[in-house]
């Protein structure tokens, strides 16, 4: 009979040890692998924080915003973590909204120069060539805003399309392809690292807010499990506070994912934890921008109604 009775015991504590029904699926693009606007997507995930609002969060690593959106298009993604600028797909007829401005400002943008470069400010800049990732993409628009904030005039500096990775960058270092570099600034800390390169400064310092970190929603997810979308956006938000709160364990986390090393996560760390928004909400600087940049891009034919990109409906109210 004590044994019969230990056996209920044990069986009801397993009934209330084991939830209700499995977590629910949803499949996240990254548009890059180290961006940190984008890593709260693997702290989420490894501190098991979506998995307190009921998410199984798959990742998938898409190498760029472009592919990750033609990824949410074909229905193999529900929910897309990238940049503001590609919100002009949206324009454009790709099937989702921006249902989150993460990070509004970028800090973790930035100009790296050579290691022995004489370049000691921004003003030194003028008339160099400047290396972009590729021509009419995010970096290079941040090109041209320099020229612009500085008063250089169209012609004021020369972008060179060089390619985001950290051999390409070190490669146009070397070779003097390019007198500096517009690119993330966990490469240029980690460039600082192997002494090739280091950060002039953060494109934050003469861009105000783009909206540089967002996150996007199929129209698909929006209409067929609009629940999701706001599960998941709690989830992100409260991955956001555990990460202003515990410094060491988020650097660990995200050193494992960037493979860069505990020391240049570390500076990242610093440099861009105050970038990120306690709310999600579009405020008006970063749409007035990225309405502008889609003009100076020519990515769309005329200027869209920026209202009709986004919506704040899927915001935790808190």
């Amino acid at each position: 009979m004590t044994r019969f009775l230990r056996g209920l015991a044990l069986a009801a504590c397993v009934a209330v040890a084991t939830p209700a029904g499995a977590a629910e699926v949803l499949h996240v693009g990254k548009a890059a692998s180290t961006s940190s606007a984008i890593l709260p997507t693997d702290v989420g995930v490894r501190t098991g924080i979506f998995a307190k609002h009921g998410l199984d969060v798959s990742i998938s690593e898409l190498g760029g915003g472009g592919k990750m959106h033609q990824a949410m298009a074909a229905g193999s993604l529900d929910i897309g973590v990238g940049a503001g600028p590609e919100m002009a797909l949206i324009a454009k007829g790709s099937p989702e909204l921006a249902v989150c401005n993460m990070a509004p400002s970028a800090p973790f943008i930035g100009i790296g120069v050579p290691a022995e470069s004489k370049v000691d400010n921004v003003a030194d800049l003028k008339g160099k060539r400047i290396g972009v990732s590729s021509i009419g993409g995010l970096t290079y628009w941040l090109s041209l805003e320099l020229a612009r904030t500085e008063g250089w005039g169209e012609h004021g500096i020369t972008p060179v399309a060089i390619g985001n990775g950290s051999a390409s960058v070190i490669a146009a270092f070397r070779t003097h392809a390019v007198d500096a570099m517009i690119t993330g600034t966990s490469l240029i800390f980690n460039m600082e690292e192997q002494k090739v390169g280091r950060l002039l400064i953060p494109v934050s310092k003469y861009e105000g807010n783009i909206g540089a970190g967002m996150i996007f929603a199929t129209d698909k997810l929006i209409k067929d499990n609009p629940d999701a979308i706001r599960r998941f956006l709690a989830g992100w938000l409260d991955t956001i506070a555990y990460m202003r709160q515990h410094r060491a364990e988020t650097i660990k986390i995200e050193a494992a994912v960037t493979k860069f090393s505990p020391a240049v996560q570390a500076k990242e760390y610093d440099l861009t934890i105050g970038m990120f928004s306690s709310d999600c909400k579009f405020d008006a600087e970063s749409l007035r921008n990225l309405k502008r940049s889609f003009g100076d891009l020519k990515l769309v034919d005329t200027p869209p109604d920026m209202a009709k990109l986004y919506t704040e409906k899927f915001i935790p109210h808190r």
